[in-house]
């Protein structure tokens, strides 16, 4: 079985520490013999270098693809078409163009990040080799391993050859470690971007026949109206992915209902909402009911109602971005961190259940406090559901945390069915862990799958804390935390795998005071 990149740095880590301190020369032959049996860093350079051509080749095509949309929506369209037939076209073509945009930046972001991953593969591998000449080199000085008596007893020649021997493997071992190091941290950004990239080439993701060309441009391209257009795009790749298999597998009097039910949407974001609600897994007679709460309302009053976070910060900004639905926070009441991330989770994934919350059964009962009263109790459910502990006497019992167990079960009851995949935990107990998860957790929010994460602390008098979150999203090397405490936060991958979430919550959760993560939930197909 090959070894995983954080394997492989992992071992050679502590290999450098036993070739560094072996004392006897059968400890270092064993330690040297261990080192030369951990893999090379593994890939071909001039494969990775051709795709990369490739990839940009393809950038030239895209480039000259969009010159001519552009010139077909600035220039041909008002020749030909005026009023309201004409706006509709542009909005069409305009959204070929940013597809375009979209495909252009793929092609040519993955080729800059094969490029990247070939620039630190090769020098990796040639350090890699030059740690184990030395290695070798080192291992012929020792000879074979001692008898008993023999390993015992070093005299000051036989001390002289074991201390030049291991000094000269200690370089060697410490060369493999930095070769396995460079080649895991480019492994993983090549992996972070690629999967970001192919997330992000949108309009083949909704993969039908049963909608027009048109219709899947522009359900892809559908954002809402406040925020960068990218970081709140309606439909995820994979509510794109769903919705295309939902619509192949409907009956054709089905199709036919969700066509029409397509084409009477006011707007293009009621359209997507449409959509995301058949991708969530409801039948057609439920999207229908879902879309007479909707229809006719305004791309304001859906997102405030239909997504309980919008994104205004960039990335490179850490600050903490408050969510508010009118005067009141998508927050947690009491201790319930766990069960009140699902339920903002479930209403990222579930727009029939986020109106739920801020409209009521019958999506018009939107006041604040009929929203709070509605959170609180959807917490509750799911504090129960999970099993979750309480505190308090019995007339007056509080919620106060829940365990892992009742957090798997949770989250796959109310998150799977709505994203086709089940959760599985990983425990994060090392920043080898949280490296080596990374990946599977960047590929899982590209897609639109939030996962959930927890942390812990210990506080003054030494007791234990634990705190649960989810990541929703990740950009240039940056990933989006929604904390139940009513904020979203933008954090790096390096504090994350150092263990130091305290942006996305307070200094009580800084590596220096002990914060350190514990689990995360992937999900798994």
């Amino acid at each position: 079985m090959t070894e995983s990149t954080t394997e492989r740095r992992a071992k050679l880590a502590g290999l450098h520490e036993r070739i560094k301190s072996a004392d006897s020369k059968n400890d270092l032959i064993d330690a040297i013999d261990d080192a030369l049996a951990v893999s090379a860093p593994e890939g071909d350079v001039s494969t990775l270098e051709s795709l990369a051509r490739r990839y940009r080749e393809q950038v030239d095509d895209a480039d000259r693809l969009r010159e001519r949309i552009d010139k077909v929506a600035t220039r041909q369209l008002p020749e030909v078409w005026v009023g309201t037939t004409s706006e509709t076209a542009s909005a069409v073509v305009s959204a070929a163009s940013r597809a375009a945009d979209q495909v252009t930046e793929a092609f040519r972001g993955g080729a800059k990040a094969l490029l990247r991953l070939a620039d630190a593969l090769e020098p990796a591998q040639k350090l890699d080799a030059k740690g184990r000449g030395a290695l070798r080199e080192a291992r012929g000085m020792l000879g074979g391993h001692d008898g008993w008596f023999d390993d015992i007893h070093e005299d000051d020649g036989e001390e002289t050859a074991r201390l030049k021997a291991r000094s000269l493997a200690t370089q060697g071992v410490a060369d493999l470690k930095t070769a396995a190091e460079n080649a895991d941290d480019a492994a993983r950004e090549a992996a972070r971007d690629l999967n970001k990239y192919a997330a992000e080439a949108r309009a083949g993701q909704m993969n039908t026949d049963e909608l027009t060309a048109t219709d899947r441009l522009m359900l892809a391209d559908t954002a809402n109206p406040t925020g960068d257009r990218e970081l709140n795009e309606i439909l995820t790749a994979n509510d794109l992915e769903r919705a295309g298999q939902r619509m192949e597998g409907l009956s054709a009097a089905d199709q036919e209902r969700m066509r029409r039910l397509l084409a009477d949407a006011s707007t293009p974001q009621e359209k997507a909402y449409l959509m995301k609600a058949l991708a969530a897994g409801y039948s057609v007679d439920e999207v229908e009911e879902f879309g007479g709460k909707i229809h006719g309302k305004d791309p304001n009053w859906l997102q405030s109602h239909l997504t309980p976070i919008t994104t205004t910060n960039d990335p490179k900004d850490t600050d903490q971005e408050s969510q508010w639905y009118g005067e009141k926070l998508w927050d947690q009441d009491g201790e319930t961190c766990v069960p009140s991330s699902t339920v903002t989770a479930r209403a990222l994934v579930d727009p029939v259940y986020a109106l739920e919350l801020t409209g009521g059964p019958d999506g018009t009962d939107d006041s604040d406090e009929a929203f709070r009263e509605r959170l609180t109790a959807e917490q509750l459910r799911m504090h129960e559901e999970g099993d979750g502990s309480n505190s308090g006497w019995l007339w007056d019992r509080k919620p106060a945390g829940m365990d892992p167990e009742g957090q798997t079960e949770i989250s796959d009851k109310e998150l799977s069915p709505h994203t086709g995949d089940r959760y599985e935990a990983h425990d994060m107990d090392s920043a080898d862990d949280r490296r080596d998860v990374l990946p599977d957790i960047e590929r899982s929010v590209a897609e639109g799958k939030p996962v959930p994460i927890n942390i812990e602390r210990t506080d003054e008098d030494g007791n234990w804390k634990g705190h649960s979150m989810m990541v929703i999203g990740q950009e240039d090397g940056m990933l989006q935390i929604y904390n139940p405490w009513g904020t979203t936060t933008w954090v790096s991958e390096e504090d994350f795998i150092n263990g130091d979430l305290s942006s996305a919550t307070d200094e009580r959760y800084a590596k220096k005071n002990d914060g350190d993560l514990n689990r995360v939930y992937i999900e798994q197909n």
